[in-house]
């Protein structure tokens, strides 16, 4: 078995019994293995080993490792910043993005996804901590934002992503997870459509799946520590 293989069985055992303590099926959770600056050959063993979707930061590196690795057929997730002279690359390649926080975004997304294919699966980050740093809209902006999204034709409204900031103790990091949680039922309530919290990851990542996450981010527990060296000349 190889550490990558032996690593994701770890994780995936950690979001089982994370479920089973809050009486949810595991099986509602989607892993997703956040590849950013490991090799595409990383990702290779990943999927040998039964992972399917894969997360990145950088919009060319992403690229770069979809088109090598094309034959796989895996899902692909956008989960960075994402500025608009790149939101094309994403548009093109990419079959979701988790980063969409501004209708001039969207707007572009939808106008650059290929007609060919499938609507670009969105989800809208909100900056539950309020973080000036951050990325993400209040959620006072949700409605607004979610309405316009919605009728974009080559966009397909998914849900809802968040990046909590880091807290120490299980009970803030589940008050913080429980706010995004019942935003997407609000969400639902207009949109039944919508069926994915994108919230979790190595540290909150319990607190995530007890308030309802359906999609945790995990990067350096598969793939172990990263280099950012080398991808100085791939950033965004």
């Amino acid at each position: 078995m190889t550490s990558i293989e032996h690593n994701l069985q770890q994780v995936r055992q950690r979001i089982s019994a994370a479920a089973s303590q809050c009486g949810r099926d595991p099986q509602d959770i989607t892993l997703l293995a956040v590849s950013k600056t490991k090799p595409a050959s990383a990702v290779a063993e990943a999927a040998a080993a039964g992972q399917r979707c894969f997360g990145e930061n950088y919009v060319q590196e992403g690229v770069d490792k979809i088109q090598l690795l094309a034959d796989l057929n895996l899902v692909w997730h956008f989960i960075g910043p994402l500025q608009s002279n790149k939101s094309r690359l994403v548009a093109e390649n990419f079959d979701w993005c988790h980063t969409v926080d501004r209708l001039r975004i969207a707007t572009r997304l939808n106008e650059q996804r290929p007609d060919n294919a499938e609507p670009l699966n969105v989800l809208i980050q909100v900056n539950i901590s309020d973080e000036q740093r951050k990325s993400g809209i209040t959620l006072a902006e949700l409605p607004a934002l979610a309405q316009a999204v919605a009728q974009l034709p080559r966009l397909r409204l998914r849900g809802l992503m968040a990046i909590p900031a880091p807290e120490a103790e299980y009970e803030r990091q589940l008050a913080v997870c429980q706010q995004m949680a019942t935003a997407l039922k609000e969400l639902q309530s207009d949109y039944p459509e919508v069926d994915t919290l994108s919230l979790g990851m190595s540290d909150d990542m319990d607190a995530a799946i007890a308030a309802g996450s359906t999609m945790v981010r995990i990067g350096t527990a598969i793939f172990g520590a990263r280099d950012y060296g080398s991808v100085a000349n791939h950033n965004n």
